[in-house]
This record gives C-alpha cells, structure tokens and sequence, in this order.
C-alpha cells in the first residue's frame, strides 16, 4: 500500500519504545502534519533514519499512530483479510468459533476494529479512522471467509469522538434478526442485535462464569448487573438457592428473563429494576429482609479517559466496600472491573482498601481476566482490560 507521508521519532521516545508497542503518540513524533487525512497510512522512521514501522496516522487523536507492521515500511495488499482469517483459526483452536469476540483490534492486528460473532451473524465495532476507511475491505473480508447472514456495523463508543468519527449503527450485509441465539457454558441465551450495549454480549466473561459455576451451590446470590442474566441463569443452574438479578435497564430485564424461561431457569431468579447503589447502600444497612452471602459485582465501565481514573477509582472502592460489608463470614464476593485505564494490581489494591474501610478480611480466592478469545499483547498493556476477582470473606 502506498505511503501517505513518513514521520519521525523523536529521540526520548525511540529510547523508550520496545518491540512490539503498536501505538505512537503525538509527544513521541518530531512532528505531527495536520494537513494528512485522518486514517491515511504513513511510515515511522527511527531518529537515525532507520524503518520503525508503517500504519494508520491521524492528526486529530492523541494516539496518531497505531502501526501496522513494524521494521518496515510497506503494508502488504490483502492485510485486512489475511489477519481477519488468521483470527479466525486462532478461535477455531479455542473452539468458541460459532459464538466470540472473532477480531479484538490491535491484538489480532487490526487496529481499531472489533468484531461478535453470534453464529450466522456479525457484529462490528470501529473505533479508528484508519479501519473506516477500509470498511469497505472488511465487509467484502468477513463476507467471502464466513458467509453471514447480516452483519451489522454497530459504530457507536465513544472512542470514536477522539478519531474524529460520527455515531452510526447500519446493516452493511444481509438482514439482521431482532436477537440472535448463542450458546455458552452449556447454557443458551438471546441476545439483542440493534441497540444493545456495546456488541451484544459480554463474550470476555465467558471464562469467568465456568469458573465460579462450583461456587454458587447452596447460595444466596444477588447479581447487581445482571444485563441479560449471564450470571444469573449461570447460578441458578449451578444450583444456587436463591438468586436475584438486577439491573437499571428493564429491556435488558425483559431479555434476562427471556433467557431464564429459555434455559429453564425462570422459577429460580426474581428480576428487579433497580440501581445497583441504591441496593448497596440497603444492603449496608440492613434495609432488606434477606442477606445474599454471594454477591456479584460487575459495572459497567466507569472509566471513559485517563482524567477521570481517581474519581472513578473511588466510586469502585465504595461500592466494593458496601458488598463486602454486606456479606456474612464466609461469604463470597465476585467484582470486576472493564476499563485498561485499571491496572491489575490498581484493581486488588482499590479492593484491598475497600475491605479495609468494611472492616473485614478477604481471601482471593480466584484471580482472573478476559476470555482467551480477547487476546492480550505482553508489549500492550492496554489490551489487558478486564480483572476479575472471586473473594472469601473471613
């Protein structure tokens, strides 16, 4: 592919950047040339002169480069579908191929770019100017390798305001259904196409949910972000004794319940409107008539720029602190976190200071992340964004 235009690292940056960092901010180039479209593909040189990389440039972002390839300046023809298909063999190894998060941006080398796969229906995500303009490309791509029956272009984070990108959703192939039906974990569920929460379904905690399925036997759980019950309906068949799921969305109630009647859970979940902070502070103080000594915590991201990560830090401390609070000895508390502004260990030292402030003792008792089919890159430590604790009151 051709080369719009070459910049230069400047030399404090160039000593900084190891091999494999895929993003170049706009402090790390000697210059940065307004006058280059958004999303054109330019080359990275080293201060000595030498090849650093090539990729998607865009003057308007603090990130104005995410490359492509590195040690070169040539993007080969076809990258969008090779890296599409490579990423496609590496779910098919998971063997979650049919029901995934097929392409996580910069870990699967596509910057930018985000695609669900629910069966015989694709939902994308882009979040870089440089991936808009190849949309194009990457519909032909995800067309000719899984012959879907609609893909929809769900181009709505807020990320894209900082690439200078407008909100849109559209079906760019085929026709989409209302929902579409995956299963997980053994367990079936519906899940909305247009106007969901981000792509439809939280794909990174499928690993999480098999993993404290044990944990729930014999249980008094309460899920306080339910969405479309994925917990829930995980407890509930696991065999928990009781289990109540909450959310602040009474569509996404509607549907959790649709999924508990789907895999014959419905008699075993009572759904409630409600927001989760108003619970927690009743549950603090012993306003409800029935303790829960399982409780899952699990918010929507809180974090949406770097600016905000204290304020944001506070409010997850607090609301830990609350569920910890409310729990019995010996209870269990499942809380996670979705934003890589949240480093792991920021994550168990906010809960460590939450389990202070309760006065109680935790064990870890599991320490997990996102789902395998959300890769994490060693070099970027951006791509690691989900942290998930199990913890043991004693």
């Amino acid at each position: 592919m051709n080369i719009a235009k070459t910049f230069k690292l400047k030399p404090a940056a160039a000593r900084r950047r190891g091999p494999g960092r895929l993003w170049v901010f706009s402090n790390e180039l000697e210059t940065v040339d307004t006058s280059v479209p958004p999303g054109a593909i330019c080359g990275l040189l080293h201060p000595d002169g030498r090849p650093a990389g090539a990729g998607f440039f865009n003057p308007k972002s603090l990130i104005s480069m995410r490359l492509l390839v590195q040690g070169a300046l040539d993007v080969p023809e076809g990258f969008v579908k090779e890296r599409l298909a490579a990423a496609l063999r590496y779910r098919e190894e998971l063997g979650v191929d049919r029901a995934c998060r097929l392409c996580f941006g910069e870990s699967d080398g596509l910057p930018g770019l985000v695609v669900d796969r629910y069966g015989d229906y694709l939902v994308a995500e882009i979040l870089s100017a440089g991936m808009e303009l190849l949309k194009g490309e990457i519909t032909q791509a995800l067309t000719d390798l899984l012959r879907p029956r609609g893909l929809l272009y769900k181009n709505t984070h807020h990320f894209r305001e900082l690439e200078g990108l407008p909100a849109y959703e559209e079906t760019a192939f085929g026709a989409m259904p209302e929902k579409a039906e995956i299963e997980e974990n053994g367990l079936k569920y519906l899940v909305p196409m247009a106007g969901a929460q981000k792509t439809g379904w939280y794909f990174d905690q499928r690993e999480n949910r098999a993993a404290i399925a044990p944990f729930f036997s014999g249980r008094k759980v309460l899920d306080l972000h339910t969405y479309l019950g994925g917990f829930a309906i995980t407890a509930a068949r696991a065999g928990a004794a009781a289990v109540w799921a909450v959310d602040s969305s009474e569509k996404a109630l509607e549907c959790a319940a649709e999924n508990a009647r789907l895999n014959g859970a419905a008699d075993r979940i009572i759904f409630r409107k409600e927001k989760a902070e108003r619970l927690l502070e009743a549950l603090e103080s012993g306003q409800l008539p029935e303790t829960p000594d399982f409780i899952l915590l699990d918010p929507p991201n809180i974090v949406r720029n770097k600016k905000h990560l204290p304020q944001a830090l506070k409010m997850f401390s607090r609301m830990a602190a609350q569920a910890v609070k409310a729990l019995p000895k010996d209870g269990l508390l499942a809380v996670s976190t979705c934003s890589h502004h949240i480093s792991r260990g920021a994550f168990l030292e906010t809960l460590a200071g939450a389990a202070a402030r309760a006065g109680r003792a935790a064990v870890v008792t599991e320490l997990r992340g996102q789902a395998k089919d959300h890769p994490v890159l060693l070099a970027m430590p951006e791509t690691e964004y989900l942290h998930f604790a199990l913890l043991k009151i004693v």
